[in-house]
This record gives C-alpha cells, sequence and structure tokens, in this order.
C-alpha cells in the first residue's frame, strides 16, 4: 500500500475501485498552468503565435488531414486564400477542405488544386472561377455538396472529422475568446464556425484584433481554442452584402417580391405571433418590406425570425414587428450592429439552426420561408446550384433545411432568367426535392404544389394569379423556347448530399 507524492496513504483497492492513479503533483497532469507562480514578471497565459507558419507546425497539420474554414466574411473573406498560400509553400499535400462555403474570391484555389495541396473539397456552395474550372473537370475527386444543416450534421455525427479549423474572428483576447461583432472587421454572427470550434481537433483562430481579457461576450470560447495568429486583416466587412445577399431594383424582383408577400399574408399561416425566414437573392429579400406593410395594417406581430438576418429585418424588430431574431450569419452592416446592440437579437450556431439528426433544431419551428431558385421544375424540385451550361455557381445553403422544416415553403423566381426559362420539364441539379416545397411565385403567375390543397384554398379567396405549374412552364417555353440539352461528359465533378447525408442528384463535367 504505496503512499502517494505528498506521502498520504492511500489503499490499493480504492485506486483499483474508481479507476484512478496516485496522485503524483499539482502541475504533473495541468500542462496548461504555468509552474512560473512566483515569477511576477512574466505575462499570463497567452495562445498567440507570430506566424501563420509556426501555428500550422504546431497544430500538426500533415499530408492527408482535413482542414476547414467559415464564410461569414463572403466576397470579403481574406481567411481562405492567406491560409492555403502559407500550407502550400510549406508543401503539405492531399488535403480536405471542408468550408462552410466558398465564393468568387477563393479563386486562387485553383492552383493549390493542380499543385496537389488539395484533393478534396466539402461545402455549401461554389462560385466564380474555382467553381468553372471544377465544373471543367480540374478535380480528380468530385466535391461534396451539403447544406448547412448538412454539414453541423456531417461534423456531428464524424462523416468529416476536421484536424485544423482556421476561423477568422474579427475580434478575441489572448485566451482565445472570440465574437464577431467587436473589432474594425466586424461581421457578425459566426454561427458556422461554431461547429467546427466545438468538434475540430485544433482549432485556430485567426484576427486582427486582439482586446483585453475577457473579451465578452464570447462566441467561441478559450477551451475551444488552441492557438491565435493576428494579421492585418481578416475580411471586408463592406463586401459581406454584394451577390445572393444585396438588395434589389430590380422591377421584376419588386414585383415577385410583392407578390411572395400577398401570398404569405393571404395564408393561414398568418397571425400574430408567425415566424418567418427570407433568406438570400433579391426577390426573397425585398419580400420582407412589403411583408411588413402587411404586418402593420393588420397589426400582426412575428414571434421571431430565423437565418442570414439583414437590416430590413433588424428595423422590424427594432420597431416592434419580430420579437427575436436568431442569427446564423449576419447579412449586412445593420444586422453586425445589431447583433452586439440588442438583447434579443441572438447568434445560434448552424446545428441549432438546421442539423435534421439533433433533439431539435430551429428550421422545425418555422412557419413561413421565403426562397430563391435558378430553376425548378413541374414537380416543383428545385435548383441553386447550377445555371443553365451546367455550370457550378451557386450554393444548396440552407434551403432544403428549411423548406423540409417550415410550414409554408416560397420559392420565388422569374419566370426568364437572362434567355432561359425557369420553370421547366426537367432541372439540371435537384437541391431540394419537391415534396418539400409549397408555392412556386414569378413575375408571370403563381403556382401551389397540389399536395397543399389547404394552401391553394386559402389563396383563392383573395384575387391572386395561380395557375397549374404547368401553364408557367409552357409561358416560359413560349418565350424563351427549348433549349438544346446541355453535353456532359462521364465523369462526375460534384456529389449532392441530401440533409440526412443520402445521395440526392450529381453533377457532371460539362462537355468542352
Amino acid at each position: 500500500m504505496p503512499n502517494n507524492i505528498i506521502n498520504h496513504e492511500i489503499p490499493d483497492v480504492i485506486l483499483k475501485q474508481y479507476g484512478r492513479d496516485h496522485f503524483s503533483g499539482a502541475y504533473t497532469n495541468t500542462p496548461h498552468v504555468r509552474v512560473d507562480k512566483g515569477n511576477r514578471s512574466l505575462p499570463r497565459l497567452s495562445k498567440i503565435i507570430d506566424t501563420l507558419e509556426q501555428v500550422i507546425l504546431k497544430s500538426g497539420l500533415k499530408d492527408g488531414m482535413t482542414i476547414s474554414f467559415h464564410h461569414h466574411f463572403r466576397g470579403g473573406d481574406k481567411v481562405v486564400n492567406m491560409v492555403m498560400e502559407v500550407i502550400s509553400h510549406m508543401g503539405i499535400r492531399n488535403l480536405t477542405v471542408a468550408a462552410s462555403s466558398l465564393t468568387t474570391v477563393h479563386a486562387p484555389m485553383i492552383k493549390h488544386i493542380k499543385d496537389g495541396t488539395v484533393s478534396q473539397i466539402y461545402t455549401s456552395g461554389i462560385r466564380g472561377e474555382l467553381a468553372e474550372a471544377i465544373s471543367n473537370g480540374l478535380m480528380d475527386n468530385p466535391i461534396i455538396i451539403h447544406s448547412h444543416g448538412g454539414r453541423a450534421r456531417a461534423i456531428e455525427t464524424g462523416q468529416i472529422k476536421i484536424d485544423v479549423a482556421f476561423m477568422g474572428v474579427p475580434s478575441c483576447d489572448v485566451y482565445g475568446n472570440a465574437n464577431g461583432y467587436t473589432g474594425t472587421s466586424a461581421c457578425g454572427s459566426l454561427g458556422y464556425a461554431k461547429v467546427d470550434a466545438l468538434y475540430a481537433k485544433k482549432v485556430v483562430l485567426i484576427t486582427d484584433f486582439i482586446t483585453e481579457y475577457p473579451n465578452t461576450p464570447f462566441s467561441i470560447h478559450q477551451d475551444q481554442v488552441d492557438y491565435i495568429v493576428q494579421v492585418d486583416q481578416v475580411g471586408d466587412p463592406a463586401k459581406i452584402s454584394t451577390g445572393a445577399t444585396r438588395y434589389t431594383t430590380n422591377p421584376r424582383d419588386i414585383l415577385i417580391g410583392s407578390l411572395a408577400a400577398q401570398v404569405i399574408a393571404c395564408s393561414g399561416y398568418f397571425e400574430d405571433g408567425f415566424s418567418l425566414q427570407t433568406g438570400s437573392g433579391g426577390a426573397s429579400l425585398i419580400t420582407t418590406k412589403f411583408l411588413r406593410e402587411y404586418m402593420e395594417k393588420q397589426n400582426v406581430h412575428a414571434s421571431w425570425a430565423l437565418g442570414g438576418i439583414n437590416a430590413q429585418l433588424v428595423k422590424m424588430h427594432e420597431d416592434g414587428l419580430i420579437k427575436r431574431l436568431l442569427d446564423v450569419q449576419s447579412f449586412d452592416s445593420e444586422a453586425i450592429r445589431s447583433i452586439g446592440a440588442n438583447r434579443y437579437h441572438s447568434e445560434i450556431d448552424a446545428s441549432y439552426y438546421a442539423n435534421p439528426l439533433n433533439k431539435g433544431c430551429a428550421v422545425n419551428k418555422l412557419n413561413v420561408v421565403v426562397l430563391s431558385a435558378l430553376e425548378i421544375d413541374t414537380n416543383f424540385n428545385v435548383n441553386v446550384l447550377t445555371g443553365s451550361d451546367g455550370i457550378l455557381r451557386g450554393a444548396s445553403g440552407g434551403h432544403s433545411d428549411t423548406a423540409i422544416g417550415s410550414g409554408l415553403s416560397i420559392v420565388v423566381a422569374p419566370l426568364i432568367r437572362g434567355r432561359s426559362a425557369s420553370v421547366v420539364n426537367d432541372i439540371q441539379t435537384i437541391i431540394t426535392p419537391g415534396s418539400t416545397v409549397d408555392v412556386l411565385v414569378t413575375d408571370r403567375g403563381i403556382a401551389v404544389n397540389p399536395r397543399r390543397k389547404d394552401i391553394a384554398e386559402d389563396l383563392s379567396r383573395y384575387k391572386l394569379p395561380i395557375v397549374p405549374i404547368q401553364v408557367l412552364k409552357e409561358k416560359a417555353q413560349k418565350i424563351a423556347g427549348i433549349p438544346e440539352p446541355i453535353n456532359f461528359e462521364k465523369k462526375v465533378v460534384a456529389v449532392v448530399e441530401y440533409r440526412d447525408g443520402t445521395v440526392l442528384d450529381v453533377v457532371r463535367q460539362v462537355k468542352a
């Protein structure tokens, strides 16, 4: 019956019964505590590393591992290209990049694929030169497209195992408490990064603003963070509200938004305490403006709004029309300001938002969602990923997550986009199955999914331009004609997962 290090006798039977070891010293098993308590001249604990090269070495990143990024800076992101350039220069190869989404600013990824630094990509969306290169067969392995909820599910179940998460944060302290709404590069909610912080083996914060400890309130906290690197700039917030999150002045989009708001106001879901998400895309965003008018006129208040939060929703919240905002991604400067200022504007992570396998995600409580589309077929299947030329140019995002979770899912799209019909017999790529889509709103009419007879009855009481979706397809064909089929190679360049991880569709290489 040996004594422990402080010479106290501990019976062997006790150690065996509880599976414990002898106490062997206060500092033996606490590696994050310094042993210099008596030296007051030394600085307190800090996780700051001088350079990206040093932090990559400390993280243990090696060939074949998985790294992750988030897209809260959208078109203003500087972290992905910065980190990938250093990794490539260090000669690390065959990496999987698990990004919440990739945008036009990430075109430099092309060279990292060509030199072997990147061999696999998981993402919700992909655009620009990178998307075109992949559509034309750049990668040996097809990329994996998932929804926002599907990504959270994949990380939590271990389908995606992140070795090192690189997170651009606008502010943090020396021990790793970080948020997205303070600092010169404030981007708002860090909802997508929060899941990575929980499950990645190593977490690296990249910031341009170190503040005093403790940096509260925090979105990512110190016990999740391994290392911190300070750089000149992590992102440009001015470029967040671009592309899919821009506000439209297009008269056609304004008409569609007006009709979509009428559909909501005439539905049985428009009652005091309803909940909503209005998504990205010009017509989706403008719907909020018109919906406000109906809410004020009929004295209807929303209990909460979800998803990507924008200035319109913030104004409605501050004016008392929406009680609470649940923000997984802030879409503009007003949303960034509000999340730091308003008590009931809350940051949520992607799992809380839309993970289909957790104990209950927020999309399941939605009454109404408004979603955009590149094209939709006569079975109400929706494509938001590939263009009429077959090229990758969009994002799955929360489309399928919210469509199935909401009581009323409304898809908005112009009947003709460019010279192509948006309503067709068969879409290029299915992102959201038609069984979860309820209404299509176009500038030439509104179609209700035949399975939603209740919605059709609601809308029939009002003078709305309701027609069968086949009629919209025929109108589109008369204007745009029937396009020649796109020629594809056999090679698959992208695999589309449904939110539950099953394979919904594939995208093939466009034939040159």
